[in-house]
């Protein structure tokens, strides 16, 4: 149900604004694919960050027994996808976010307002 999917994503987004994520970023993605309903992209200045907002959003999740069905790029962490089905959560070292430009590929997405 896309209102959960949204509740989620919105959470996600809380807990990587209290961790200090730089340019969080929520898109609709859901009349583009059938990936999911929303990607939450953010990113931190150095991997270390980038490692600990991963590990905030796992903890914190899995204490309500919601777990990613896929985890990726938690090792090198200058690009983390995680799968939670209908969130997809992509963490980035800020420069990779800017190589990879992932808001330009996805530029017909809707972008919610997080304000």
């Amino acid at each position: 149900m896309k209102e959960n999917s949204l509740a989620l994503a919105m959470d996600i987004v809380k807990l990587l604004k209290d961790k200090k994520a730089d340019r969080i970023t929520l898109l609709d993605i859901d009349k583009l694919t059938t990936l999911g309903d929303y990607f939450v992209i953010a990113s931190g200045n150095n991997t270390t960050l980038v490692k600990a907002l991963c590990g905030e959003i796992e903890e914190k999740l899995s204490l309500r027994g919601i777990r990613p069905k896929r985890l990726e790029g938690e090792r090198g962490a200058m690009w983390i996808l995680m799968d939670y089905g209908d969130v997809i959560v992509h963490l980035f070292y800020n420069e990779t976010r800017d190589f990879y430009g992932l808001e330009r590929l996805w530029a017909d997405a809707a972008e919610i307002d997080l304000e």
